[in-house]
């Protein structure tokens, strides 16, 4: 009997065109059948670039909406949100500017979750932070009690996630939680996070050529580059700064 479909979760890509590539070229040479790309393809430097190499990938590939699309939609739509800080919105209104009509188009049809059955794993749940809402903040760290109620009742056995751009793989009650890490915007040691799945779990980290990825995200017009290539690909936050951070900011 041969093996289910394996699917690789790619989270939280921000529009790193130079990181995407990095991890498909690991996707294909892996045997791949299919792709879940969870949310926050954008903002980022390079974002008509990367949901165009999206869009036209020769795999399957299915998409959720992500915190990110839901702002550059709101923007679009001329609702800005209060949500945004004020030192981001600048970004948002760049990035929304360079997004052709059919991208916008395709991702206003994205949903906030999809399911899955993948063998070895069952029926696995993908959003983008949690199943309640594409903002909750939850890490590896944060004590199980407090996230029970955001995954009571599931019928699904695994839920994959993203958002806090940090992956890990854990019990909340019965169902298994894996957050993929973030494709673009990594928090701890340099390189691409994405996640294979079926029959196993394995997080994986892509490395790619880092300062010539920095190069190619400072000649972009994105008003962030150069916060950009310094942040999401040369020197990324450390991971314990950010587990710190986010434990100050929990939603849950």
């Amino acid at each position: 009997m041969s093996p289910g479909p394996r699917v690789a979760a790619l989270y939280d890509i921000h529009a790193n065109l130079p990181a995407l590539e990095a991890v498909l070229r690991d996707v294909r040479e892996a045997g791949i059948d299919n792709i879940v790309v969870g949310g926050d393809v954008v903002p980022g430097p390079m974002p008509h670039e990367t949901l165009a190499c999206l869009l036209d990938l020769d795999l399957p590939a299915q998409f959720i909406r992500g915190n990110g699309e839901r702002e550059i939609l709101a923007q679009l739509a001329g609702s800005e949100t209060s949500t945004v800080p004020e030192r981001f919105r600048p970004l948002l209104r760049w990035v929304a500017g360079q997004l052709a009509p059919e991208h916008v188009r395709t991702m206003a049809g994205w949903p906030p979750a999809l399911q899955l059955e993948i063998d070895g794993l069952g029926l696995v749940l993908f959003c983008h932070a949690s199943p309640r809402s594409d903002t909750d903040i939850f890490t590896r760290q944060t004590p199980a009690p407090r996230l029970l109620p955001l995954f009571a009742g599931l019928e699904a056995a695994v839920v994959v996630c993203g958002h806090t751009h940090m992956q890990f793989d854990r019990q909340v009650g019965g169902v298994r939680v894996i957050n993929a890490g973030s494709v673009g915007s990594p928090y701890g040691e340099p390189g691409a996070y994405w996640l294979e799945l079926g029959p196993q779990v394995r997080l994986r980290h892509t490395r790619y050529d880092l300062p010539q990825a920095a190069a190619r995200i400072r000649a972009t017009a994105y008003p962030g580059a150069a916060d950009s290539a310094e942040r999401d690909v040369l020197h990324p936050p450390v991971e314990a700064d950010m587990l710190a951070a986010f434990s100050r900011a929990e939603s849950v």
